[in-house]
């Protein structure tokens, strides 16, 4: 190891790192929200236009095609995957890619919830991505572009068929708004409002492309369907659904928070400089990792790194192969990082392998990042000779 670094004197302006609820937007206060209609109905022409905005501006920041429909749903992103699990798949046989925890919960859905029988699973451990060239043009294909808890994504949407005849249903919540999505490979594509816009939980939102219209009104589920999950009535798509009157009912306090970070994106540029943005605190992280000896990246291959969900690994010779001591110098840097009030909620996730996890998407600042860093690599020297080998 190299000479002990001393402890930064300067300290983020924010120490928040948290990969969901993540970071407020830049200058954010509880005075963005006094737009909010409340004591209303979400039924009411004022609730209802709300929630139309989050909408319009969802299909205008993130250039989602014009046939395409859009819906807020219940449930944060997991709500609005399973509605699209429960309400599109059965008629074809399904491949499901799996490298992370969330995607192994879809497994879970298809495999022993579902129990779809004509099925094929690809997995890969954390920190690699499975074998997307199996995927079959015939099959539906459900996946997550990014991996929140491994920080692997797709590098792109080449490996999904432009003449399938299957349907794709994509995880992206942790890529929404801050990676490029090939809007004609995705049929389905879910997210939640908490990630790169640091908005509220609770709350989800689906894409539907034309094709995943059709297979709703086409295909009668064979298995109960929960009301949250129904996007059908009586054969027909619920139109209102795609225009602001959503299923249950809606926090509009965390609707006008939804459209204040929609606000903002679109301020700064929308889509190419919230990118720019996550790109940028990428670099400075990936800067960093060159000039550590005992951290790198937990993504084996530099295309399919994320760059808002950074996940590190320690590679220090003295806990080669030590799960458990990894574990535990992890655990005892997370703590002084906390107590030091300078970087909040950077573990790995906590079925993930032993080591770092820093949100660094649109809302984070760069120089906070690289502070964040710094008392890191300080906090990581401080415990390291604390724990055996």
């Amino acid at each position: 190891m190299s000479k002990l670094p001393e402890m930064p004197r300067e300290k983020p302006l924010s120490p928040n790192f948290s990969s969901g609820p993540c970071k407020k937007r830049p200058g954010w206060s509880l005075s963005a929200l006094e737009g909010a209609v409340l004591g209303r109905s979400h039924r009411s022409a004022p609730g209802k236009a709300k929630l139309r905005e989050v909408i319009d501006l969802t299909r205008e920041v993130l250039g989602i095609p014009e046939d395409y429909r859009i819906a807020v749903v219940p449930g944060s992103d997991t709500g609005a995957i399973e509605m699209a699990l429960w309400g599109l798949l059965g008629p074809a046989g399904v491949d499901v890619f799996a490298w992370e925890s969330f995607g192994l919960d879809w497994v879970t859905d298809v495999a022993m919830e579902l129990e779809i029988r004509d099925r094929r699973i690809f997995d890969a451990p954390y920190g690699e991505l499975p074998d997307l060239s199996q995927a079959s043009s015939d099959r539906d294909i459900v996946f997550a572009w990014n991996g929140t808890t491994s920080g692997v994504r797709v590098p792109n949407g080449d490996w999904i068929a432009d003449d399938r005849t299957g349907i794709t249903i994509c995880d992206a919540t942790s890529a929404a708004f801050a990676m490029d999505l090939p809007w004609a490979k995705l049929d389905v594509t879910t997210w939640s409002w908490q990630k790169v816009l640091g908005g509220e939980g609770g709350h989800g939102m689906i894409v539907l492309s034309p094709r995943a219209i059709e297979r709703l009104t086409d295909h009668v589920p064979s298995w109960p369907m929960p009301k949250v999950f129904r996007m059908v009535a009586r054969g027909l798509v619920t139109d209102g659904l795609f225009v602001g009157e959503t299923i249950n009912t809606p926090s509009l306090l965390a609707v006008e928070d939804a459209i204040d970070g929609l606000r903002w994106a679109r301020g700064i540029g929308g889509l190419p400089a919230l990118k720019d943005r996550c790109q940028s605190n990428f670099d400075r992280a990936a800067e960093w990792v060159r000039q550590t000896d005992w951290c790198d990246f937990l993504a084996e291959r530099e295309e399919t790194r994320s760059p808002t969900s950074i996940c590190l690994k320690i590679v220090d010779p003295k806990f080669a192969g030590n799960a458990e001591q990894q574990s535990k110098v992890a655990a005892a840097v997370v703590a002084l990082l906390q107590e030091k009030t300078v970087a909040f909620d950077v573990g790995a996730y906590r079925v993930a392998p032993p080591g770092f996890r820093f949100w660094c998407g649109a809302t984070v600042e760069t120089q906070d990042l690289v502070l964040a860093l710094e008392w890191l690599n300080w906090a990581y020297h401080e415990t390291r000779g604390l724990v055996s080998a």
